[in-house]
């Protein structure tokens, strides 16, 4: 049986990495999506901004979040979800404080802290992943 990397992974004992000032995420990802554990400190936000070539998939956990998409804007809250196709402008502003689950695909590189530690690369190498 050829050598490969574990698939499981663990975020336990895990500095997030900080994208952005008060925007910090965990991240896990393999050939063609990427799991992030996102927060954001109170009053903290994304700019609008989009991603040419990847989907992203959002799930609230904890806090608030208002975001806009393409100018509609909605508050977010736990429980709820939303799906930002790829080319579309968004941003996001949290007055307390949020805590949300977003995958990506195919996975943004820019989105990955470690890869050594944050990628479980199969046999395409992550030839499929995406900069941005």
């Amino acid at each position: 049986m050829p050598d490969r990397p574990s698939p499981f992974r663990s975020w336990n004992g895990v500095e997030p990495h900080e994208l952005r000032d008060g925007v910090s995420l965990l991240a896990v990802g393999g050939e063609q999506a990427l799991l992030c554990r996102v927060t954001y400190e109170a009053g903290k936000g994304v700019p609008s901004h989009h991603h040419d070539e990847a989907e992203q998939v959002m799930a609230v956990v904890d806090g608030e979040v208002e975001m806009t998409i393409e100018g509609e804007t909605r508050t977010l809250r736990p429980g709820d979800l939303v799906v930002v196709n790829r080319g579309l402008q968004h941003e996001l502003h949290s007055a307390g404080g949020v805590t949300f689950f977003e995958a990506l695909s195919p996975v943004p590189r820019d989105h990955v802290p470690d890869p050594e530690r944050d990628l479980v690369l199969g046999r395409e190498g992550g030839t499929l992943h995406v900069e941005r």
